[in-house]
């Protein structure tokens, strides 16, 4: 190969490595494109996968570990329950109902949500939230509705919804069925399983559902009842109770053990070009340690959905208690599942002083998880909750209650109101991006920068946008004196090398065959003219210590449910006949959103955003008149190198944040202009400065202002006088040599 285009390809080829590396710590690890896609279709339609979707079997009566193992095929599949006894089956105590009465309202001074019920396994069919939308322009539509009644409704399907996703292979049917999320799954009485998933139940009141277990003879066995409840008002409303009681019918004592459905897979946001969808348990420490049992910690317990597909596929089937937990004698407190902002969560039932423990055990014991066939192909995680094995007294019933949270990751909600707080809730939000840790993001730092802001939209300027604008302007000024010195000493680094070009090229031409001596004379050079070496490393230092706000601002940007549809500048572009442009900090800008999503070999192109092609011809403009001029030291396949990779920053940089948050590109574009605002200022200082008389002083030898230079010049000179040493003593080894 050509040496010339050796040395242009090898800065190309590093810079990419560089910018791929920056690449993978922001989104995660994953291309956009692949985020973007619906997992791969590991579940395919039945009976062939059936095994991979089975239904975990039941545990047995001595509480050992459940065999998840499914059967071969589903049409081989045989129940997975031991040998019935009683022949016990299940039934609703009266006519069950297609459609139960939903509970709640989409009214939001009323409720936060209403909650449509599924005929099957007393459980939620869909939680439909009152003031919460799918798109920023349904959010724009309800408002414009709201203050004129004559302004198109956005339909009840644009409002936000969770909702079950996916199939699940039922063994005992040889079926796939649709789960309801918190639905009924099965009772455990004296070591016999009762199947009451299905239409078993019949409706009592709102909300409450009942149904009964009898025996082969027709006997009343067990009176099963499962009651939701919710309060009034737009945020009460979020503490939703889960009653769950069993009452022994027989006269006799019965083992009876609860299990259900839990908090599984939710929808990804369609926004979302990463996946994000996570797991998280809130825990007590044990009482040794935390006598009162009061403080739950939630750090630590949090996993990404590919660490449970994995478990899953390696056949271990139990999240809780997982390792961790038995190692340092853990305890849950809650359960949640998490998309970019909402969450659905089961908590122990908290409510001091007639509730005051915060033990989940009393009502989940262990938690186990199995993929399911999600809607258009794909993989679902579905989660079943075991409650303890209780014994009931003729007569007598136990329970199994659960409070359930179904709402936003908004701070003000799960860190401010109770029982969430007491529960530390707030442990669901989490500002880290995908599969990094949160040191690697400033998760502290996230969270600084989201009450901050949050603080000057609230109390000072009331738009996110100028809350943005607002805080590049103070860390600017934070940074200024840091940029003020390294602006100075990358210019007079840059004259001083240039003025002390024919001295070096002279020094290079003496020393050609003695490099050693020919860095001491430089390094003695530099000492005299007062030029430190290292002088050109300072200019770096601001962008360094920007990094991490960047960092931090992405990840908060990107997960702040504050910040979710929030439009820019009071929302001034969307007044312009419904324009898309900048209505929602948290999602591209979309300057001109395209009809039907560009399907790109990366990633795939929903429109053109403005801001990062913006960001670049500003990144372009700096470096091109604005940086100071390069040293004259260099030579011309440096020059050549240094321009090659200012060219690939002006490129990849605004690329790699195209489908970034605007909020984000809105941050760092205005701070790319102040600095060249600021840099401009600096320079006409410096410029009137060494325009101004100097009083005649002596060289400067290693001032405090060239500490680095110095010390690096103590080091030759000792290095030199080791050699010198050394040199000495070989020659009085050859003179004893001769004698």
């Amino acid at each position: 190969m050509d040496p010339r285009l050796k040395r242009i390809l090898l800065p190309i080829v590093v810079g990419a490595a560089a910018l791929a590396i920056l690449a993978l710590v922001v989104t995660g690890g994953g291309s956009p494109k692949k985020a973007a896609d619906a997992p791969s279709e590991q579940v395919a339609s039945p009976p062939a996968d059936a095994a991979a979707t089975a239904p975990p079997a039941s545990t047995t009566t001595d509480g050992a570990t459940a065999a998840l193992a499914p059967p071969a095929s589903a049409a081989s599949a045989a129940p997975t329950t031991p040998p019935t006894t009683l022949d016990l089956v299940a039934s609703p105590t009266a006519e069950p109902v297609a459609a139960p009465t939903p509970l709640g309202s989409l009214d939001p001074a009323a409720h936060p949500y209403r909650i449509d019920f599924a005929p099957t396994g007393a459980g939620i069919d869909r939680i439909v939230f009152s003031d919460y939308w799918r798109t920023a322009a349904d959010a724009r539509r309800a408002q414009a509705h709201r203050r004129d009644a004559s302004a198109p409704a956005p339909a009840e399907d644009d409002r936000y919804q969770l909702r079950t996703l996916g199939r699940l292979y039922e063994s005992k049917r040889d079926v796939y069925h649709d789960v309801p999320l918190l639905s009924m799954r099965t009772l455990r009485i004296d070591g016999e399983e009762v199947w009451l998933f299905g239409a078993t139940w019949s409706e009592v009141s709102p909300g409450v559902f009942r149904s009964l277990v009898k025996d082969g003879a027709g006997s009343p066995v067990l009176e099963v009842e499962r009651a939701y409840s919710i309060e009034d008002g737009p945020v009460a409303g979020y503490r939703l109770s889960l009653l769950q009681r069993a009452r022994n019918l027989t006269d006799r004592p019965l083992r009876v053990a609860w299990q259900q459905y839990g908090p599984g897979d939710l929808d990804q946001d369609k926004d979302s070009y990463l996946e994000v969808r996570r797991f998280h348990f809130g825990y007590l420490l044990p009482a040794a340690r935390d006598p009162s049992q009061s403080i739950v910690l939630a750090e630590g317990q949090m996993y990404e959905r590919s660490a449970f597909v994995d478990q899953i596929k390696e056949g271990d089937f139990e999240v809780w208690p997982n390792r961790a937990s038995r190692d340092d004698s853990l305890s849950a407190s809650w359960y949640g599942s998490t998309n970019r902002y909402f969450g659905l969560a089961v908590f122990a039932p908290y409510a001091p002083p007639a509730q005051p423990s915060k033990l989940l055990a009393g009502s989940v014991e262990r938690i186990l998880a199995q993929l399911g066939s999600a809607e258009g192909g794909g993989e679902v995680i579905f989660t079943v909750l075991e409650g303890p094995e209780k014994v009931l007294p003729p007569g007598g019933e136990a329970s199994w209650d659960l409070g359930v949270y179904a709402g936003p990751l908004e701070r003000g909600i799960l860190l401010g109101e109770q029982p969430f707080s007491a529960l530390n809730l707030g442990g669901l939000i989490t500002y880290v991006m995908n599969s990094c840790c949160t040191l690697c993001t400033f998760a502290w730092l996230a969270n600084l920068l989201v009450v901050f802001l949050t603080f000057i939209h609230d109390h000072v300027v009331f738009d996110w946008a100028l809350s943005i604008i607002l805080l590049v302007l103070v860390v600017r000024a934070i940074l200024h004196p840091l940029t003020r010195r390294a602006q100075v000493q990358m210019t007079r680094f840059g004259k001083g090398m240039s003025a002390l070009k024919p001295e070096l090229d002279a020094l290079q031409k003496r020393y050609r065959d003695d490099p050693r001596k020919m860095q001491q004379e430089q390094l003695r050079l530099y000492r005299e003219k007062g030029i430190n070496p290292a002088g050109c490393l300072g200019g770096l230092l601001p962008t360094f210590l920007q990094m991490p706000i960047w960092i931090a601002l992405y990840a908060m940007l990107f997960f702040a449910f504050e910040l979710r549809q929030a439009p820019a500048f009071f929302g001034v572009f969307q007044q312009m006949g419904g324009w898309t442009f900048l209505g929602d900090l948290s999602a591209p800008d979309r300057f001109i959103p395209f009809p039907k999503p560009l399907d790109l070999w990366l990633f795939t192109m929903q429109g053109i955003n403005l801001l990062p092609l913006l960001m670049g011809l500003v990144f372009w403009f700096q470096q091109k008149y604005m940086t100071p001029p390069t040293a004259a030291t260099l030579t011309d396949e440096q020059r050549q190198q240094q321009q090659i990779m200012k060219l690939m920053m002006v490129i990849m940089f605004p690329l790699m944040l195209y489908a970034a948050p605007s909020g984000l590109t809105l941050y760092i574009l205005t701070s790319s202009c102040i600095g060249i605002v600021e840099g401009r200022i600096i320079r006409r200082r410096i410029e009137v400065l060494d325009a101004m008389p100097k009083p005649a002083e002596e060289p400067r030898r290693g001032g405090a202002r060239d500490r680095i230079g110095r010390m690096y010049a103590d080091a030759l000179e000792r290095a030199r006088q080791r050699q010198s040493e050394k040199d000495r003593a070989a020659q009085q080894r050859k003179f004893k040599d001769r004698r």
